[in-house]
């Protein structure tokens, strides 16, 4: 296998992917949606994944997959909106979730250290939205950023109590030690465009490193577009870019990361 994993959309024989994490609900996305769609079928994008950080954005994204049926979505609060959690928001993430079976998991939710240091009021979302996750039978999408312990240390209480549900650790940026800890609780770790980035070393040792059966791939767009488009719009094409990066760092070939991590995105959140 080559060391070298370019992504060529001229190339006949494109290979199926899956941009497991994304947020074209957003208004950059307005005026020429319908265009970023022929992209992503175009760079052989065959489902994509729509992360929710709050409760008022679900009807939009709902319209979203009746628009385009390659699309399926979480529900949840982000721990950077903890200002939108209300009494009645675990029977809205609820109703939501059991309303329609194009939600896949909860999220995206999780922890984040590196903009705000209200711990105990971002334990007070998350551990509700791991209740329901495992009351539901569906994964979680998880943020965490600058807090690996906390987030171990919450996870590896619920896995003794067997309430840990399955989950996968998004836009990872963690070093490879902390991902051991996140591997042995059964989560898969997905790479973003932050893989592309030439100093980001830690992320590039875990993609060199991280089991076959248990990556991702995602865009996180708008934000994090890759090399070398770093700085603009991210879109969900752009995640052959990612592909390609994982697939040069492992030293094997677009098209195997592709369908390793399709597979491995389909068998996480049961993906038709």
């Amino acid at each position: 296998m080559g060391s070298k994993a370019r992504f060529d959309p001229a190339v006949s024989s494109i290979p199926t992917l899956i941009d497991s994490h994304c947020h074209i609900v957003f208004r950059n996305f307005d005026d020429d949606l319908d265009d970023v769609a022929s992209r992503w079928r175009d760079a052989g994008v065959s489902a994509l994944l729509h992360a929710c950080v709050e409760p008022s954005e679900i009807p939009a994204i709902r319209a979203l997959a009746d628009r385009f049926p390659e699309m399926r979505y979480s529900v949840g609060v982000h721990p950077l909106d903890t200002e939108h959690w209300q009494q009645d928001t675990v029977s809205v993430l609820r109703r939501a979730a059991l309303d329609d079976d194009r939600v896949v998991a909860i999220g995206e939710l999780g922890l984040d250290l590196f903009r705000d240091k209200n711990l105990d009021e971002q334990l007070g979302v998350l551990r509700p939205q791991l209740d329901l996750a495992v009351e539901l039978d569906l994964p979680v999408i998880v943020h965490c950023r600058d807090a690996a312990d906390p987030m171990l240390e919450e996870l590896r209480v619920r896995k003794t109590s067997g309430s840990c549900p399955a989950g996968v650790m998004h836009c990872w940026g963690g070093t490879p030690e902390e991902m051991a800890g996140f591997l042995e609780l059964g989560f898969y770790i997905s790479f973003s465009g932050t893989v592309t980035f030439p100093k980001a070393i830690p992320t590039h040792d875990c993609a060199k490193q991280v089991p076959e059966d248990r990556f991702l791939v995602e865009t996180d767009c708008p934000f994090l577009a890759p090399v070398p488009r770093r700085g603009k719009r991210n879109e969900p094409a752009f995640v052959a870019a990612v592909a390609a990066r994982v697939a040069e760092l492992r030293g094997s070939d677009l098209e195997s990361v592709a369908a390793i991590s399709t597979a491995n995105a389909r068998r996480l959140f049961q993906l038709p």
